[in-house]
């Protein structure tokens, strides 16, 4: 680096030149430090965003289990398994898509706009409805077929997981069996994972669902969302 020989005066005193350079030259690489600091600290930024950008979609698809029907949304089955991929801090995001009083035909109607988002993972929960109405199982069947199809087509990759449900048995020995054997097969037939029975562990026990005896109260939903879970996680 040159040296000068300048003196200049500046605030009633007199400065070397030299100094004087030194000291601009120093105040410069602060700034440009400054700068680069800056520059890193949101360059570091940069991969949390993208991996937000980058996040899977889990679509939970089904009626009043799924929507929460008479509990707190966060504590529905749905927003538990998001906060245990959220504390496992994997990428996915779920979208509940549940409708309270939804069957199956119901369900086939309305499928196409769902699928108006991307969807990577997609968790079926319907036919509940059907059973307690007494709809035909070949009915149920077909709606259930058309709307695993649809998915398909919409999204070649996507993963297919079938809650299977059962009816209590009023309905009928005969058609309680067919109504269980009837997930079973669509599951085999279509290469789906299968969650042999959603309210396994729930279904029937006063003291984890509410006064109607049919939906899970908040105590009962967490143990929904481990039946859930147990399926899920292999497709993580």
């Amino acid at each position: 680096m040159k040296q000068f020989s300048s003196i200049f005066y500046i605030g009633g005193k007199f400065i070397v030149g030299s100094v004087l350079i030194m000291a601009l030259l120093t105040r410069c690489g602060s700034n440009e430090e400054k700068t680069n600091d800056a520059a890193k600290q949101k360059r570091e930024q940069l991969p949390a965003t993208t991996n937000k950008a980058k996040a899977k979609t889990i679509v939970f698809f089904g009626n009043s289990l799924t929507a929460g029907y008479g509990v707190d949304p966060s504590e529905a089955f749905p927003a538990l398994i998001q906060e245990k991929l959220d504390s496992l801090q994997l990428p996915y995001k779920v979208i509940n898509a549940g409708l309270s009083g939804e069957t199956t035909a119901g369900g086939k109607n309305r499928i196409d706009w769902i699928l108006r988002q991307p969807v990577n993972i997609f968790v079926l929960e319907l036919g509940g409805n059907d059973g307690l109405r007494g709809i035909p199982i070949a009915e149920t069947s077909r709606n259930l077929q058309a709307i695993v199809t649809r998915v398909k087509e919409k999204y070649p990759e996507v993963r297919i997981i079938l809650a299977g449900m059962q009816v209590p048995p009023n309905m009928g020995r005969n058609y309680a069996t067919a109504f269980r054997v009837a997930f079973q097969q669509l599951a085999a037939n279509n290469n789906l994972e299968l969650i042999p029975f959603l309210l396994e562990n729930v279904g029937g026990i006063s003291a984890l669902n509410q006064g109607d005896g049919i939906h899970p109260n908040p105590e009962g939903h967490k143990i929904v969302a481990e039946n859930v879970w147990r399926v899920l996680k292999g497709l993580l």
